[in-house]
Protein backbone atom coordinates (compact mmCIF):
# COMPACT_ATOMS: atom_id res chain seq x y z
CA UNK A 1 0.00 0.00 0.00
CA UNK A 2 1.23 3.49 -0.84
CA UNK A 3 1.59 5.87 2.09
CA UNK A 4 -0.50 8.88 1.17
CA UNK A 5 -1.40 11.15 4.05
CA UNK A 6 1.69 10.06 6.00
CA UNK A 7 4.16 10.23 3.11
CA UNK A 8 6.18 12.95 4.85
CA UNK A 9 5.86 11.68 8.41
CA UNK A 10 9.30 10.05 8.32
CA UNK A 11 11.01 13.43 8.03
CA UNK A 12 12.71 14.75 11.18
CA UNK A 13 10.97 18.12 10.74
CA UNK A 14 7.78 19.14 8.90
CA UNK A 15 8.62 19.93 5.26
CA UNK A 16 8.88 23.60 4.37
CA UNK A 17 7.33 24.97 1.22
CA UNK A 18 10.25 24.14 -1.08
CA UNK A 19 10.58 20.58 0.21
CA UNK A 20 6.82 20.02 0.06
CA UNK A 21 6.61 21.27 -3.53
CA UNK A 22 9.63 19.17 -4.55
CA UNK A 23 7.61 16.09 -3.54
CA UNK A 24 4.62 17.06 -5.66
CA UNK A 25 2.99 19.34 -3.13
CA UNK A 26 0.42 21.84 -4.48
CA UNK A 27 0.27 19.97 -7.81
CA UNK A 28 -3.26 18.91 -6.90
CA UNK A 29 -4.15 22.57 -6.36
CA UNK A 30 -3.04 23.35 -9.91
CA UNK A 31 -5.20 20.51 -11.21
CA UNK A 32 -8.21 21.64 -9.16
CA UNK A 33 -8.01 25.26 -10.31
CA UNK A 34 -8.49 24.07 -13.90
CA UNK A 35 -11.53 21.92 -13.12
CA UNK A 36 -15.25 22.54 -12.73
CA UNK A 37 -16.21 22.41 -9.01
CA UNK A 38 -19.35 20.40 -9.74
CA UNK A 39 -17.32 17.81 -11.64
CA UNK A 40 -15.00 17.45 -8.64
CA UNK A 41 -17.99 16.96 -6.34
CA UNK A 42 -19.11 14.13 -8.63
CA UNK A 43 -15.61 12.67 -8.47
CA UNK A 44 -15.51 12.70 -4.66
CA UNK A 45 -19.03 11.27 -4.58
CA UNK A 46 -17.77 8.18 -6.44
CA UNK A 47 -15.36 7.47 -3.59
CA UNK A 48 -18.00 7.59 -0.88
CA UNK A 49 -15.57 9.63 1.24
CA UNK A 50 -17.11 10.23 4.65
CA UNK A 51 -16.31 12.46 7.60
CA UNK A 52 -13.48 11.08 9.75
CA UNK A 53 -14.20 13.33 12.71
CA UNK A 54 -16.75 10.88 14.11
CA UNK A 55 -20.07 11.53 12.38
CA UNK A 56 -19.23 9.75 9.12
CA UNK A 57 -21.44 11.97 6.96
CA UNK A 58 -20.68 11.65 3.20
CA UNK A 59 -18.62 14.63 2.08
CA UNK A 60 -20.19 15.05 -1.37
CA UNK A 61 -23.67 14.95 0.16
CA UNK A 62 -22.72 17.78 2.52
CA UNK A 63 -21.49 19.85 -0.43
CA UNK A 64 -24.70 19.23 -2.36
CA UNK A 65 -26.87 20.02 0.64
CA UNK A 66 -25.42 23.52 0.70
CA UNK A 67 -25.89 23.87 -3.06
CA UNK A 68 -23.96 25.79 -5.69
CA UNK A 69 -26.41 28.70 -5.45
CA UNK A 70 -25.71 29.44 -1.77
CA UNK A 71 -25.22 33.17 -1.16
CA UNK A 72 -21.89 34.78 -0.40
CA UNK A 73 -19.92 35.14 1.77
CA UNK A 74 -19.31 31.44 2.24
CA UNK A 75 -17.03 30.01 4.90
CA UNK A 76 -14.99 26.84 5.15
CA UNK A 77 -13.96 25.66 8.62
CA UNK A 78 -11.48 22.85 9.21
CA UNK A 79 -12.09 21.19 12.57
CA UNK A 80 -8.88 20.20 14.39
CA UNK A 81 -10.45 20.23 17.86
CA UNK A 82 -9.37 16.64 18.50
CA UNK A 83 -10.13 16.24 22.20
CA UNK A 84 -11.79 12.83 22.62
CA UNK A 85 -9.80 10.27 24.63
CA UNK A 86 -8.29 7.65 22.35
CA UNK A 87 -8.14 9.92 19.28
CA UNK A 88 -4.80 11.40 18.25
CA UNK A 89 -4.62 10.95 14.46
CA UNK A 90 -5.40 14.57 13.51
CA UNK A 91 -2.48 15.77 15.62
CA UNK A 92 -0.10 13.93 13.27
CA UNK A 93 -1.35 15.80 10.20
CA UNK A 94 -1.19 19.16 11.93
CA UNK A 95 2.27 18.74 13.42
CA UNK A 96 4.03 16.70 10.73
CA UNK A 97 2.81 18.11 7.42
CA UNK A 98 1.18 21.56 7.70
CA UNK A 99 1.49 22.33 3.97
CA UNK A 100 -0.58 19.24 3.23
CA UNK A 101 -3.27 20.72 5.50
CA UNK A 102 -3.10 24.04 3.62
CA UNK A 103 -3.39 22.36 0.23
CA UNK A 104 -6.42 20.42 1.47
CA UNK A 105 -8.07 23.67 2.57
CA UNK A 106 -7.30 25.39 -0.74
CA UNK A 107 -8.56 22.56 -2.95
CA UNK A 108 -11.71 22.14 -0.86
CA UNK A 109 -12.18 25.90 -0.72
CA UNK A 110 -12.12 26.06 -4.52
CA UNK A 111 -14.64 23.23 -4.80
CA UNK A 112 -16.92 25.03 -2.34
CA UNK A 113 -16.14 28.43 -3.85
CA UNK A 114 -15.53 29.63 -0.31
CA UNK A 115 -14.61 33.24 0.47
CA UNK A 116 -12.59 32.61 3.63
CA UNK A 117 -11.24 29.59 5.52
CA UNK A 118 -10.60 29.02 9.21
CA UNK A 119 -8.63 26.21 10.82
CA UNK A 120 -9.95 25.69 14.36
CA UNK A 121 -7.24 24.02 16.46
CA UNK A 122 -7.50 22.42 19.88
CA UNK A 123 -5.88 24.64 22.51
CA UNK A 124 -3.46 21.94 23.61
CA UNK A 125 -2.18 21.74 20.02
CA UNK A 126 -0.87 25.31 20.14
CA UNK A 127 2.58 24.34 18.83
CA UNK A 128 0.91 22.68 15.84
CA UNK A 129 -1.10 25.84 15.28
CA UNK A 130 2.12 27.90 15.26
CA UNK A 131 3.65 25.56 12.69
CA UNK A 132 0.55 25.87 10.55
CA UNK A 133 0.60 29.68 10.79
CA UNK A 134 4.21 29.73 9.62
CA UNK A 135 3.31 27.49 6.70
CA UNK A 136 0.35 29.74 5.79
CA UNK A 137 2.69 32.72 5.74
CA UNK A 138 5.09 30.81 3.44
CA UNK A 139 2.26 29.86 1.11
CA UNK A 140 0.87 33.40 1.07
CA UNK A 141 4.26 34.85 0.08
CA UNK A 142 4.43 32.32 -2.76
CA UNK A 143 1.01 33.32 -4.13
CA UNK A 144 -0.68 30.11 -2.96
CA UNK A 145 -2.92 31.77 -0.35
CA UNK A 146 -4.74 35.07 -0.70
CA UNK A 147 -5.77 36.85 -3.91
CA UNK A 148 -5.47 35.50 -7.45
CA UNK A 149 -4.02 32.14 -6.41
CA UNK A 150 -1.57 30.87 -9.06
CA UNK A 151 -3.03 33.43 -11.47
CA UNK A 152 -6.41 31.68 -11.52
CA UNK A 153 -8.51 34.59 -10.25
CA UNK A 154 -9.56 32.48 -7.24
CA UNK A 155 -8.92 34.03 -3.84
CA UNK A 156 -8.97 32.41 -0.42
CA UNK A 157 -7.25 33.46 2.76
CA UNK A 158 -6.73 31.18 5.74
CA UNK A 159 -6.82 32.08 9.43
CA UNK A 160 -5.69 29.74 12.20
CA UNK A 161 -7.77 29.97 15.38
CA UNK A 162 -6.64 28.31 18.62
CA UNK A 163 -9.52 27.13 20.78
CA UNK A 164 -9.88 28.31 24.37
CA UNK A 165 -10.61 24.69 25.25
CA UNK A 166 -13.40 22.21 26.05
CA UNK A 167 -14.36 19.05 24.22
CA UNK A 168 -17.77 20.44 23.30
CA UNK A 169 -16.12 22.82 20.81
CA UNK A 170 -15.57 19.82 18.54
CA UNK A 171 -19.33 19.84 17.90
CA UNK A 172 -19.67 21.94 14.77
CA UNK A 173 -22.17 24.53 16.00
CA UNK A 174 -20.41 24.95 19.36
CA UNK A 175 -17.23 25.43 17.33
CA UNK A 176 -18.89 28.20 15.33
CA UNK A 177 -20.00 29.95 18.51
CA UNK A 178 -16.47 29.75 19.88
CA UNK A 179 -15.04 31.07 16.61
CA UNK A 180 -17.37 34.06 16.87
CA UNK A 181 -16.14 34.74 20.41
CA UNK A 182 -19.24 33.36 22.09
CA UNK A 183 -19.63 30.65 24.73
CA UNK A 184 -19.04 27.23 23.20
CA UNK A 185 -22.60 25.91 23.43
CA UNK A 186 -24.27 23.98 20.61
CA UNK A 187 -26.86 25.73 18.48
CA UNK A 188 -30.33 24.52 17.63
CA UNK A 189 -30.71 22.79 14.26
CA UNK A 190 -32.25 23.74 11.88
CA UNK A 191 -30.97 25.96 10.45
CA UNK A 192 -27.99 23.81 9.58
CA UNK A 193 -24.54 25.43 9.41
CA UNK A 194 -24.48 25.07 5.61
CA UNK A 195 -27.56 27.32 5.58
CA UNK A 196 -26.74 29.70 8.42
CA UNK A 197 -23.40 29.17 10.09
CA UNK A 198 -20.53 31.49 10.87
CA UNK A 199 -21.91 35.05 11.30
CA UNK A 200 -25.15 33.85 9.72
CA UNK A 201 -23.52 32.89 6.41
CA UNK A 202 -23.36 29.46 4.69
CA UNK A 203 -20.60 27.47 6.39
CA UNK A 204 -19.23 23.97 5.89
CA UNK A 205 -17.30 22.38 8.76
CA UNK A 206 -14.98 19.46 8.01
CA UNK A 207 -12.54 17.20 9.81
CA UNK A 208 -8.88 17.67 8.90
CA UNK A 209 -8.23 14.04 7.88
CA UNK A 210 -11.29 14.03 5.64
CA UNK A 211 -10.13 17.08 3.71
CA UNK A 212 -6.54 15.86 3.40
CA UNK A 213 -7.82 13.08 1.13
CA UNK A 214 -9.49 15.50 -1.28
CA UNK A 215 -6.38 16.73 -3.19
CA UNK A 216 -5.32 13.14 -3.90
CA UNK A 217 -8.78 12.23 -5.20
CA UNK A 218 -8.81 15.30 -7.43
CA UNK A 219 -5.35 14.59 -8.86
CA UNK A 220 -5.46 10.77 -9.05
CA UNK A 221 -9.13 9.93 -9.46
CA UNK A 222 -11.80 7.93 -7.68
CA UNK A 223 -10.70 4.54 -9.04
CA UNK A 224 -7.23 4.98 -7.59
CA UNK A 225 -8.68 6.01 -4.22
CA UNK A 226 -11.15 3.15 -4.04
CA UNK A 227 -8.45 0.62 -4.92
CA UNK A 228 -6.50 1.53 -1.76
CA UNK A 229 -9.12 -0.01 0.54
CA UNK A 230 -9.84 -3.61 1.51
CA UNK A 231 -12.76 -5.55 2.99
CA UNK A 232 -15.33 -3.08 1.67
CA UNK A 233 -13.36 0.03 2.60
CA UNK A 234 -12.17 2.78 0.26
CA UNK A 235 -8.92 4.71 0.44
CA UNK A 236 -6.49 4.74 3.34
CA UNK A 237 -7.05 5.61 6.99
CA UNK A 238 -4.96 6.92 9.85
CA UNK A 239 -5.70 4.30 12.50
CA UNK A 240 -4.62 4.58 16.12
CA UNK A 241 -4.54 2.13 19.03
CA UNK A 242 -3.95 2.95 22.69
CA UNK A 243 -4.86 1.56 26.08
CA UNK A 244 -3.50 -1.78 27.25
CA UNK A 245 -1.33 -2.79 24.32
CA UNK A 246 2.42 -3.25 23.98
CA UNK A 247 2.99 -0.68 21.25
CA UNK A 248 0.38 2.10 21.24
CA UNK A 249 0.61 4.26 18.15
CA UNK A 250 -0.87 5.16 14.78
CA UNK A 251 -0.52 3.77 11.26
CA UNK A 252 -1.78 4.65 7.79
CA UNK A 253 -3.34 1.46 6.44
CA UNK A 254 -5.99 0.44 3.90
CA UNK A 255 -9.49 1.36 5.03
CA UNK A 256 -11.06 -1.93 6.10
CA UNK A 257 -8.04 -3.29 7.98
CA UNK A 258 -9.33 -5.62 10.69
CA UNK A 259 -9.28 -4.89 14.40
CA UNK A 260 -7.17 -8.03 14.90
CA UNK A 261 -4.42 -6.75 12.61
CA UNK A 262 -4.46 -3.32 14.25
CA UNK A 263 -4.41 -4.54 17.84
CA UNK A 264 -2.09 -7.53 17.47
CA UNK A 265 0.11 -7.05 14.40
CA UNK A 266 0.68 -3.32 14.76
CA UNK A 267 0.04 -2.57 18.45
CA UNK A 268 1.51 -5.85 19.71
CA UNK A 269 -1.57 -7.12 21.56
CA UNK A 270 -2.13 -7.01 25.30
CA UNK A 271 0.90 -6.89 27.61
CA UNK A 272 2.39 -10.24 28.63
CA UNK A 273 0.28 -12.15 31.09
CA UNK A 274 -2.91 -10.34 30.11
CA UNK A 275 -5.70 -10.99 27.65
CA UNK A 276 -7.78 -8.60 25.58
CA UNK A 277 -11.22 -8.34 27.18
CA UNK A 278 -12.88 -5.67 25.02
CA UNK A 279 -12.12 -2.57 22.97
CA UNK A 280 -13.74 0.71 22.01
CA UNK A 281 -13.36 0.89 18.21
CA UNK A 282 -13.85 4.59 17.52
CA UNK A 283 -12.69 6.59 20.52
CA UNK A 284 -14.22 7.03 23.96
CA UNK A 285 -17.76 7.77 22.72
CA UNK A 286 -18.39 4.38 21.08
CA UNK A 287 -19.79 1.05 22.28
CA UNK A 288 -17.58 -1.87 23.29
CA UNK A 289 -16.68 -4.65 20.92
CA UNK A 290 -15.42 -8.01 22.19
CA UNK A 291 -12.69 -10.48 21.15
CA UNK A 292 -15.28 -12.20 18.97
CA UNK A 293 -15.35 -9.02 16.87
CA UNK A 294 -11.61 -8.90 16.19
CA UNK A 295 -12.03 -9.89 12.55
CA UNK A 296 -14.39 -6.98 11.92
CA UNK A 297 -13.04 -4.68 9.17
CA UNK A 298 -12.51 -1.26 10.68
CA UNK A 299 -14.74 0.71 8.33
CA UNK A 300 -18.07 2.47 8.87
CA UNK A 301 -20.58 -0.16 7.78
CA UNK A 302 -18.82 -3.20 9.24
CA UNK A 303 -18.38 -1.60 12.67
CA UNK A 304 -22.03 -0.50 12.67
CA UNK A 305 -23.09 -4.06 11.81
CA UNK A 306 -21.06 -5.28 14.81
CA UNK A 307 -23.04 -2.97 17.08
CA UNK A 308 -20.80 0.04 17.57
CA UNK A 309 -19.61 3.16 15.72
CA UNK A 310 -16.52 3.66 13.59
CA UNK A 311 -16.11 7.20 14.94
CA UNK A 312 -12.50 8.33 14.58
CA UNK A 313 -11.27 4.71 14.73
CA UNK A 314 -9.12 5.53 17.70
CA UNK A 315 -9.15 2.06 19.29
CA UNK A 316 -8.88 1.84 23.10
CA UNK A 317 -8.02 -1.65 24.34
CA UNK A 318 -9.06 -3.06 27.72
CA UNK A 319 -7.24 -6.06 29.20
CA UNK A 320 -7.98 -8.61 31.89
CA UNK A 321 -5.79 -6.69 34.37
CA UNK A 322 -8.10 -3.67 34.58
CA UNK A 323 -11.41 -3.39 36.36
CA UNK A 324 -14.06 -2.55 33.74
CA UNK A 325 -16.00 -0.48 36.27
CA UNK A 326 -12.94 1.65 37.00
CA UNK A 327 -12.35 1.97 33.24
CA UNK A 328 -15.93 3.18 32.72
CA UNK A 329 -15.59 5.54 35.65
CA UNK A 330 -12.59 7.23 34.03
CA UNK A 331 -14.39 7.70 30.72
CA UNK A 332 -17.54 9.00 32.41
CA UNK A 333 -15.49 11.45 34.51
CA UNK A 334 -14.16 13.02 31.32
CA UNK A 335 -17.63 13.55 29.86
CA UNK A 336 -18.99 14.93 33.13
CA UNK A 337 -16.19 17.50 33.20
CA UNK A 338 -16.56 18.47 29.56
CA UNK A 339 -20.34 18.97 29.45
CA UNK A 340 -21.18 22.54 28.44
CA UNK A 341 -23.95 22.54 31.04
CA UNK A 342 -26.58 23.87 28.62
CA UNK A 343 -29.26 21.18 29.05
CA UNK A 344 -30.49 19.40 32.17
CA UNK A 345 -30.23 15.75 31.00
CA UNK A 346 -26.52 16.15 30.30
CA UNK A 347 -25.61 18.68 33.01
CA UNK A 348 -27.32 16.78 35.86
CA UNK A 349 -27.74 13.28 34.46
CA UNK A 350 -24.09 12.53 33.72
CA UNK A 351 -22.85 13.50 37.22
CA UNK A 352 -25.61 11.40 38.80
CA UNK A 353 -24.54 8.41 36.72
CA UNK A 354 -20.96 9.07 37.79
CA UNK A 355 -21.90 9.08 41.46
CA UNK A 356 -23.75 5.76 41.12
CA UNK A 357 -20.87 4.16 39.27
CA UNK A 358 -18.34 5.49 41.80
CA UNK A 359 -20.34 3.93 44.64
CA UNK A 360 -20.32 0.57 42.88
CA UNK A 361 -16.54 0.73 42.33
CA UNK A 362 -16.00 1.75 45.99
CA UNK A 363 -18.00 -1.25 47.22
CA UNK A 364 -21.03 0.83 48.24
CA UNK A 365 -23.32 -0.27 45.43
CA UNK A 366 -26.79 -1.63 46.04
CA UNK A 367 -28.91 -4.24 44.21
CA UNK A 368 -30.69 -2.56 41.33
CA UNK A 369 -27.99 0.07 40.74
CA UNK A 370 -27.08 -1.36 37.35
CA UNK A 371 -30.71 -1.35 36.22
CA UNK A 372 -31.12 2.22 37.49
CA UNK A 373 -28.08 3.34 35.50
CA UNK A 374 -29.42 1.68 32.37
CA UNK A 375 -32.75 3.45 32.89
CA UNK A 376 -30.97 6.78 33.23
CA UNK A 377 -28.95 6.12 30.07
CA UNK A 378 -32.15 5.47 28.15
CA UNK A 379 -33.60 8.80 29.32
CA UNK A 380 -30.53 11.03 29.02
CA UNK A 381 -29.42 10.15 25.49
CA UNK A 382 -32.60 10.98 23.53
CA UNK A 383 -33.58 14.02 25.61
CA UNK A 384 -30.37 16.05 25.48
CA UNK A 385 -29.87 19.09 23.28
CA UNK A 386 -26.99 17.80 21.12
CA UNK A 387 -25.03 14.63 20.36
CA UNK A 388 -22.63 15.10 23.28
CA UNK A 389 -24.72 13.18 25.83
CA UNK A 390 -25.59 10.27 23.49
CA UNK A 391 -21.87 9.91 22.80
CA UNK A 392 -21.07 10.03 26.52
CA UNK A 393 -23.77 7.47 27.26
CA UNK A 394 -22.77 4.97 24.55
CA UNK A 395 -19.70 3.38 26.23
CA UNK A 396 -21.39 3.42 29.64
CA UNK A 397 -24.63 1.82 28.45
CA UNK A 398 -22.63 -0.75 26.49
CA UNK A 399 -20.35 -1.47 29.45
CA UNK A 400 -23.29 -1.91 31.82
CA UNK A 401 -24.48 -4.73 29.57
CA UNK A 402 -21.17 -6.28 28.52
CA UNK A 403 -19.75 -6.29 32.06
CA UNK A 404 -23.00 -7.00 33.89
CA UNK A 405 -21.51 -9.93 35.85
CA UNK A 406 -18.53 -7.86 37.01
CA UNK A 407 -20.77 -5.01 38.14
CA UNK A 408 -23.06 -7.36 40.06
CA UNK A 409 -20.00 -8.97 41.68
CA UNK A 410 -18.90 -5.55 42.90
CA UNK A 411 -22.30 -5.09 44.51
CA UNK A 412 -22.50 -8.60 45.99
CA UNK A 413 -18.98 -8.47 47.48
CA UNK A 414 -19.17 -4.89 48.61
CA UNK A 415 -15.73 -4.38 47.08
CA UNK A 416 -13.93 -4.28 43.75
CA UNK A 417 -12.86 -7.87 42.96
CA UNK A 418 -9.89 -6.55 40.96
CA UNK A 419 -8.37 -4.65 43.86
CA UNK A 420 -5.21 -6.49 44.89
CA UNK A 421 -5.92 -9.33 42.45
CA UNK A 422 -3.61 -8.14 39.64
Amino acid sequence: MERVLSRNFHLPQPPGLAEYRAGGGYDALKVALGQDPEAMIDLVDKTGLRGYGGAGFPLARKWRARGSDAPHPRYLVMNVDETEPGSFKDRQLLYRDPHQVIEAVLVTGFIEQADHAYVFVRGEYSEGARRLERAVDEAREAGLVGSNILGSGFKLDIDVHVSAGRYICGEETALLNALEGRRGNPRAKPPMPFEKGLWGAPTLVHNIETLCHVPYIVSRGSEWFNAQGINGGHGTKLYSVCGEVKRPGFWELPMGTTARELIYDHAGGAPDGRELVAFLPGGASTAFLLPEHLDTPMQFDAVAAAGSRFGTCGIIALSSATCPVDFLLGINKFFVRESCGFCTPCRDGLPYLHSLLARVEAGQGKPGNRELMLELCAKIAPNSFCAFAPGAIMPLESGLKVFADVIEEHIARGACPYRGAH
